[in-house]
């Protein structure tokens, strides 16, 4: 065991972990960690504000499972990255964030950007840790990695003393981390059996993380054998491929009617990995609380998920990767009682994902989605934000493959543009595409300029209409013809796009945005497509002026 700084213990823990990629915004706090990360073999991307640094990370998290890493600097560096831990912690997704805080002497003084971050973030993270001995850094570095990504995964914050870092121990090294493994017992997947053949609608659902590859491979199979319905809960399409013979579709927001119907009408679900919250509930109007009205099944790797609001008939405490590895031992009827609504419901999907109505205005978003759904590859990367601009990409663009979305259930804005810097940072070689609309952009379209030092060619779909248009449906819904407060004056996001060394293009009609994009592509630099949108064309189903007619009409 040699003499190290704590700075350099805590680095070498990350290199221990596997870590490949640190999200940062400086400062004076954790020099000393800039420093030992100096000689590391770990990529630095410093960003251009900590929110965003914390969405990089937190993309990371989502695509490989184990914890993105942001470090930040202490008091506003740290509750400026506060919106990318809220995501990390609706979204379950793995994370760590390291923040600097003041020396142990100055601590409970209010020191300069002195801030308790237990009190800030105890009801966000799952654990927040203040590192005062420079000994215990493997220890308590671990236990961040083992508190992220076990049970339900989730942010945890360690806060480092600026003078305990460039503090010396000689402390060994802790091993790599693996998540415990759960799995459903034999009597549980009896259970589940039982269930199985005593049902005559059911449906499956799935969300949430801990998921690889391989479990929704796994369960895409045991789908297949059972011939049963699939859909993803809010956010979660890469889940269930799209074109798999049992997928029924998105149940998020403005879901296909008939999703909906099918539903309602289950005598069975199948929850796995999921919490069935407000978006995929459809404002918790799907099922009863507690009792749901038919007979559910919930698979999640937290027990304290299990009949907090849903009380299930048979409540199974394991990860989605154990529960699908143990789906092959569990044997199909020859036949079902179902027979055929597998097919019928991926009809349906199929029906609601193909465009056929034409929207108002020069810009018809589900040509270019059915456009862009010929040009990208398999493998690429899609990301959003918050935003109804993104219901343009969850009804129409058919998912594929695992670890190719990234987009946000809690529904934060500006999600999607720092998403999709982290994603290609993280893997170069991949495809990345960010949609955003013009509000949701603007809220880290900074770190549009990380792209371009980096040299990562992302490809922005920015979607202008002039406003916060899902607020502006809520405000024509509730108070029709009362507009307060959701108009925007943009700027000119090619010429912004150019501004930063990137590329950047105008898109009026449908037309060009083809021509516009392969420029876009062929540039080889970070582009911005600015695609405008006529105001009217609010959702993929409707326009303002029909939500507002429809809300006066019922006033009278």
């Amino acid at each position: 065991m040699k003499t190290r700084s704590a700075a350099q213990i805590l680095v070498d823990q990350l290199v221990v972990q596997g870590v490949k990629d640190v999200f940062c915004v400086p400062g004076e706090s954790y020099l000393a960690v800039l420093d030992a990360l100096h000689d590391a073999s770990i990529a630095v991307t410093v960003c251009r504000q900590e929110g965003g640094a914390a969405m990089m990370a937190e993309a990371v998290g989502k695509l490989t499972g184990r914890p993105g890493v942001v470090m930040v600097t202490r008091g506003p560096g740290a509750t400026n990255a506060s919106a990318g831990i809220h995501i990390a912690a609706q979204d379950s997704t793995p994370l760590i964030m390291f923040v600097g805080q003041v020396a142990r002497d100055m601590l409970e003084r209010e020191a300069f950007q002195e801030v308790d971050y237990k009190a800030v973030f105890g009801t966000i993270a799952k654990w927040v840790v203040e590192i005062t001995d420079a000994a215990r850094m493997p220890e308590l570095i671990s236990r961040a990695f083992h508190v992220a990504m076990q049970g339900r995964p989730g942010p945890v914050i360690v806060s480092l003393p600026e003078d305990m870092l460039v503090e010396a121990a000689a402390v060994a090294d802790a091993a790599f981390v693996t998540p415990v493994e759960t799995y459903p017992g034999p009597a549980q997947l009896e259970e589940l059996g039982k269930l199985l053949a005593e049902a005559h609608r059911p449906i499956a659902l799935v969300g949430g993380s801990r998921w690889s590859a391989e479990a929704v491979a796994q369960f895409a199979r045991f789908a297949e054998r059972f011939r049963l319905p699939v859909a993803n809960t809010f956010r979660r399409q890469m889940l269930f491929a799209a074109d798999h013979p049992c997928f029924a579709g998105d149940l998020g927001i403005g879901p296909n009617p008939k999703l909906l119907a099918r539903v309602k009408a289950a005598d069975l679900v199948l929850l796995v990995g999921g919490r069935l919250s407000e978006m995929a509930s459809q404002s918790y109007t799907l099922f009863g609380i507690p009792e749901p009205g038919r007979k559910l099944v919930h698979v999640h790797p937290s027990p304290e998920e299990l009949g907090r609001v849903y009380h299930p008939t048979l409540g199974i405490n394991a990860a989605p990767t154990g529960f699908a590895a143990s789906l092959d031992g569990l044997a199909a009827p020859n036949a079902v009682a179902w027979e055929g609504e597998a097919d019928a419901a991926h009809a349906e999907y199929m029906a609601w994902s193909t465009p056929t109505v034409k929207t108002p205005g020069q810009v018809q978003m589900a040509e270019v989605m059915v456009w862009l759904e010929g040009q990208l590859p398999p493998d690429a990367i899609l990301t959003n934000g918050a935003g109804n601009y993104a219901g343009w990409l969850h009804r129409f663009h058919r998912f594929q493959r695992f670890g190719t979305q990234l987009a946000p259930t809690s529904g934060s804005m500006g999600y999607g543009l720092p998403a999709a810097v982290g994603a290609k940072r993280h893997d170069p070689s991949k495809t990345v595409v960010c949609f955003a609309g013009d509000g949701c952009f603007m809220m880290h379209g900074q770190e549009f300029a990380t792209a371009v030092q980096y040299d990562l060619p992302i490809l922005v779909l920015l979607i202008d209409n002039g406003m916060y248009g899902t607020i502006r449906m809520h405000q024509e819904r509730e108070y029709p013809g009362r507009v307060s407060a959701t108009q925007l004056r943009n700027p000119d996001f090619a010429a912004y796009a150019r501004a930063f060394g990137g590329h950047g293009e105008t898109v009026t009609e449908t037309a060009a945005f083809m021509p516009a994009f392969e420029r876009a592509r062929a540039s080889g630099k970070p582009a911005i497509v600015h695609i405008k949108l006529d105001p009217e064309v609010i959702t993929t189903a409707t326009t303002l002026s029909a939500i507002r007619e429809k809300a006066l009409a019922a006033a009278k």
